[in-house]
């Protein structure tokens, strides 16, 4: 299986419950931000431009709990900023395992090799390890030399304590998809329980030059995901479709929820027009009719995972959830 089964079971379980009580906006991933400090700065990340002068701030973990509790959501994803920077990062994640959340720590994984004997051990908690490319490419991008190995060899680690870990590579204009299929072979053969990937976000302040058009997008990914060696992505099978241009769908900003030391980032991940002090405030006042491509020119290239993938889950028929089925058994 791709994914535990306790997720499964408990992420249809919320689903079911969520239909039958005629709920329409209902999160699925809470994206968690307890600090925005980096020891890197990413040429695609809009974070450090966006909160400039409040990077010195942090969720106490207190806070942190009370935003699971808040949302409610099954999924919690730990990201920043770098988490593992965050004091009180292994206290966390023992809460969240003991509240029987699913966790995906994002990390540049720096840190990541050194903290292993911290982190929880449970099948509820896995690594998600930032890789964009080989060597030269992840190194520049980064801007570090050696990161790609750092990544690598804390990558191994964790898999020989037993740790699941995936990856996560965001696609950008100038990425070489020779290079990224020989990025996830790799990634294959040491051991990675799964790979996503997304095209990359145009974040105000950020080189515009690195972004693609949707028209781009399609093309990258058909030569990606349907002319290279079978690949165990975690992204599912309908959103690479949907990313092929194959099918359509609406944004579904609301599903991944993000919290941060500012408040409820509204609307969503990658766009931030307002902070509300309660998830509650955030579902009920942000003007959700306004946003999506078509209706707001900052959304017209998007095709995030954190705003489609929702979208995947909400809409699937029977056919499609047979599909699903036999891609996570697979």
């Amino acid at each position: 299986m791709r994914f535990p089964l306790s997720l499964s079971l408990e992420l249809t379980r919320y689903l079911l419950g969520k239909r039958l009580a005629g709920e329409e906006k209902f999160p699925l991933v809470l994206m968690l931000e307890p600090t925005l400090q980096c020891n890197l700065a990413c040429q695609g990340c809009g974070r450090i431009q966006e909160y400039r002068e409040t990077l010195s701030r942090a969720l106490s973990l207190e806070e942190c709990l009370g935003a699971v509790e808040e949302c409610g959501a099954p999924v919690v994803t730990v990201t920043g900023g770098e988490p593992l920077l965050y004091p009180p990062i292994f206290e966390l994640l023992e809460e969240l395992v003991q509240r029987k959340k699913h966790i995906y720590l994002c990390t540049n994984a720096i840190l990541l090799e050194k903290s292993l004997p911290r982190l929880p051990r449970s099948p509820r908690l896995t690594l998600s390890v930032h890789v964009d490319g080989l060597a030269p490419t992840h190194d520049r991008l980064l801007g570090r030399p050696g990161l790609f190995e750092i990544a690598l060899r804390a990558i191994k680690a964790a898999k020989a304590e037993g740790i699941r870990v995936c990856t996560n590579t965001t696609i950008y204009k100038e990425t070489d998809i020779g290079e990224i299929q020989e990025l996830f072979g790799l990634l294959t053969e040491i051991g990675v329980d799964g790979i996503l990937v997304s095209p990359a976000f145009s974040f105000a302040g950020v080189s515009p030059e690195l972004f693609l058009s949707r028209e781009e997008i399609r093309e990258k990914f058909t030569r990606l995901t349907l002319n290279g060696r079978p690949v165990r992505y975690f992204s599912t099978p309908l959103y690479l479709s949907f990313l092929r241009g194959e099918r359509q769908y609406d944004c579904t900003p609301w599903a991944n929820p993000t919290r941060n030391p500012s408040g409820w980032r509204s609307p969503c991940y990658q766009i931030l027009d307002a902070h509300y002090p309660t998830f509650r405030e955030l579902m009920e006042q942000t003007p959700w009719e306004k946003y999506g491509p078509g209706r707001d020119p900052r959304c017209g290239q998007c095709m995030m995972h954190s705003g489609f993938e929702p979208s995947v889950v909400r809409r699937m028929g029977l056919k499609d959830m047979w599909r699903m089925l036999r891609w996570n058994f697979s």
